[in-house]
């Protein structure tokens, strides 16, 4: 039987359980998260698409249990979200809370990305969110961003994320693609909104799971 406030999270990178964690004991004290973490997944994506991660994805989810899970991977997020009907369980990418959000916010939106990966699945998510609202996406990819993610360099990758919002003009918002910048949208000093993932994302999934 799945309790209240019980969900189950998937990650592509072990950076995001303690993100996730402080989110949970800030805002959620005592729901119960339950973290899987399989980079593989992200590689195998960014090498054959992400429909190559589909029948991974199904045995993973279903090993899970009846519970909600919330994939914090922009980037395998919709081919996630596909497998929801045949596990009979929600499954929710973490960035269409925040898609949601930007869409109500204006038409005008930048999409800034550490992976060449996400941008098309965001842009798609965008337009999906919109429901036939005419909005335009200008997608960005952040030069050495990635490099320093993949050296350890949290400092760097956000301050490189950070410096490419700030320049960002002519958008009504500016999202985040990767749940990995959240971090940035407090370095940026720009007056256009900057909306990242994980803080809505958890908040949509567990209320999922306390539903009835």
């Amino acid at each position: 039987m799945v309790t209240a406030a019980d969900l189950t999270l998937l990650h592509t990178s072990p950076v995001h359980v303690p993100v996730f964690d402080a989110l949970r004991d800030r805002h959620h004290p005592g729901a119960v998260l339950r973290h899987l973490v399989v980079p593989e997944l992200l590689d195998r994506a960014r090498a054959h698409g992400p429909a190559s991660v589909a029948p991974a994805l199904r045995d993973l989810l279903a090993g899970a249990g009846p519970r909600p899970v919330l994939v914090t991977c922009s980037t395998i997020g919709a081919t996630a979200e596909a497998q929801a009907p045949a596990l009979g369980a929600p499954v929710l990418r973490v960035d269409r809370p925040m898609a949601a959000a930007a869409v109500r916010t204006g038409p005008c939106i930048a999409v800034l990305a550490a992976l060449a990966s996400t941008l098309a699945p965001t842009a798609e998510l965008l337009a999906e969110e919109a429901g036939g609202r005419p909005v335009s996406v200008a997608t960005h990819l952040v030069a050495g961003a990635w490099d320093s993610f993949e050296a350890g360099d949290t400092a760097g990758y956000l301050t490189r994320v950070a410096e490419a919002a700030d320049t960002v003009t002519g958008a009504d918002v500016i999202v985040l693609a990767q749940a990995s910048m959240a971090g940035a949208a407090g370095l940026a000093t720009t007056g256009t909104p900057v909306l990242a993932s994980p803080r809505p994302g958890l908040a949509a999934a567990l209320a999922l799971s306390a539903a009835p």
